[in-house]
């Protein structure tokens, strides 16, 4: 690092359990973020600021007036622009020394798992239940960490699935197939501003984690929150030995 890294990222290097080391780490990794939105906005803004050195986003939508209340990596000069433009110039704005490559299009299977292959750790902040089965077998299939996240009116959760550790479950480990059609969305039922800023900030905190090797990750639990009375708990989750998608793996 030179010293003007140095002293940029110099808050975290002065963490003990962090370091030169961690931070030479983010610098050399490669982060998938798909969504744009509420939760990829705080994911994109941390990673970026923190130094991960390159970042591959994904979203195929243009930015709306309606997304500004939550979705903060967007401007209102952004409006009608792509979310990955949007995002790229207002990340690039905040860290220029980062690398980010964007991808306006939805991912089709073959796409998803050439993109898995090639980072370090994949982050859904995404908003339907399709989109969350495709990541997490993709993830599973190539054993990259998966930190999931979802948000709603005032209520949240997010875990960490990797499948590098054998007894971790997987996402459809969690929910399975019907789940799909009782989906809500934020369209439908509304989320508070900070709701999707919480998880997205917490899905963030998790992928510098993973990356680092630092704490313990969320892997195998399930992180729950309700801000309307500001409760949290958390869930043990177990993996499915009866999984269609890791029950074999």
């Amino acid at each position: 690092m030179n010293d003007e890294q140095l002293l940029r990222y110099s808050r975290q290097i002065l963490l003990p359990q962090f370091g030169v080391e961690g931070q030479q780490k983010l610098l050399h990794a490669h982060v998938l973020i798909i969504g744009l939105g509420g939760l990829g906005s705080p994911v994109a803004m941390y990673l970026a600021a923190a130094g991960v050195g390159t970042l591959t986003l994904v979203d195929h939508d243009i930015v709306e007036i309606s997304n500004l209340q939550r979705q903060i990596i967007h401007r209102t000069e952004n409006i009608n622009q792509t979310k990955v433009a949007s995002a790229q110039q207002n990340l690039l704005a905040l860290n220029p020394e980062i690398t980010i490559h964007c991808i306006n299009h939805k991912l089709d299977t073959d796409e998803l798992n050439q993109l898995t292959q090639q980072v370090d750790v994949v982050v859904d902040a995404t908003d339907n239940f399709s989109s969350r089965f495709a990541i997490n077998k993709a993830c599973v299939q190539n054993k990259k960490p998966l930190v999931s996240g979802a948000a709603i009116r005032m209520e949240g959760q997010v875990s960490v699935f990797d499948m590098r550790q054998t007894n971790s479950p997987c996402y459809r480990c969690l929910y399975d197939d019907e789940d799909g059609s009782i989906e809500e969305t934020c369209s439908e039922n509304g989320v508070m501003a900070p709701m999707v800023g919480i998880i997205g900030s917490i899905q963030a905190m998790e992928t510098l984690k993973l990356i680092s090797g630092i704490g313990e990750s969320l892997t195998g639990k399930l992180l729950i929150t309700d801000s309307l009375y500001q409760e949290w708990r958390s869930m043990k989750l177990k993996k499915d030995s009866n999984c269609p998608v890791c029950g074999h793996s």
